[in-house]
């Protein structure tokens, strides 16, 4: 197959070839190479089988630029991938509790306007956490104006000892490649799933926060008959947010992580998945290494500022 070779597989390609009535380009990843033929995976995980005889045309293409990503958008995507068990509004600003249970579950997300000042949006806020019995908190985005004002306000660092948080985002293609492991990904998490996620009791809260998304599902991989690494996944238009990605201490370097997130990627591209986030934490350099390396890239980073 002229301009491609096994050497080629896991670039991506374009290849011309013969169909009834003509010719046609497929671009995507290159899985397999063979004499008598080729696989080609698209962005939406499909696979497109290619005898070698109809080939007229293949080359390697460079990998496609991440597009410039909507921040604003993105910001308020996550929060919705990942619900809170309630919210309220001040405008458009959102309030979120969940019996203290993580960061963003438990924290003002100021996005939008509040329609009203924001010394007055803030003691609104204020008293909603007052009156659940938490900390207030607000999830800013670092260097964005809304930071900026809540710092004048004098608002703090809540987590002065802990990094940043970072969103990173890639395209589908880029990690929706065949995961080497069997991966299970269920629309509920069973008891095993709770287990691998969480070292001891389960937050009281936890279930309805990562069963709460309108569309989301449970990956694990199941060695030794143990559960021994899990993931979430939850779309939100044509973004996948991948969260509680946990591999279990005896069982890391083996690629694990790497395939939870390759299964969700796989379940979202047929659902009209197209890009993905997750967080990771700054300090976490295993992890942060693991995403650079699969084609993630920085979008904005957060902490969270407090009152008191």
């Amino acid at each position: 197959m002229s301009g491609l070779s096994s050497r080629d597989i896991g670039h991506r390609v374009v290849v011309r070839h013969r169909i009834p009535g003509g010719l046609t380009d497929v671009i995507g990843v290159l899985e397999s190479w063979e004499p008598a033929g080729l696989v080609i995976r698209h962005a939406d995980a499909s696979l497109h089988q290619i005898r070698a005889g109809d080939v007229t045309a293949a080359k390697t293409i460079p990998e496609m630029p991440l597009r410039p990503v909507d921040v604003d958008q993105l910001f308020l995507t996550t929060a919705l991938g990942r619900p809170a068990v309630e919210t309220s509004y001040v405008g458009h600003w959102l309030l979120r509790a969940s019996s203290g249970w993580t960061g963003r579950g438990n924290s003002l997300l100021p996005a939008g306007s509040p329609g009203m000042p924001v010394t007055e949006a803030l003691k609104h806020a204020e008293a909603f956490y007052d009156e659940r019995g938490l900390p207030p908190q607000v999830l800013v985005r670092l260097g964005s104006p809304e930071a900026e004002e809540l710092r004048a306000c004098g608002w703090v660092d809540a987590r002065p000892e802990q990094s940043d948080v970072l969103v990173m985002h890639t395209t589908l293609d880029h990690v929706n490649a065949a995961p080497p492991y069997d991966v299970l990904v269920a629309e509920h998490p069973g008891h095993a799933w709770y287990a691998a996620a969480f070292n001891g009791p389960v937050p009281e809260s936890a279930p309805a926060v990562l069963e709460g998304a309108p569309k989301a599902v449970f990956a694990s991989i199941t060695l030794d008959g143990t559960t021994v690494a899990v993931g979430r996944g939850s779309m939100t238009g044509h973004w996948l947010g991948a969260d509680a990605i946990r591999v279990a201490a005896a069982y890391r370097r083996r690629g694990l992580g790497t395939a939870i997130l390759q299964a969700l990627a796989r379940w979202s591209g047929p659902l009209g998945g197209r890009r993905t986030y997750l967080e990771v934490l700054e300090e976490n350099a295993p992890a942060l290494a693991t995403y650079t390396r699969l084609g993630y890239r920085e979008a904005y980073r957060y902490r969270y500022l407090t009152s008191r």
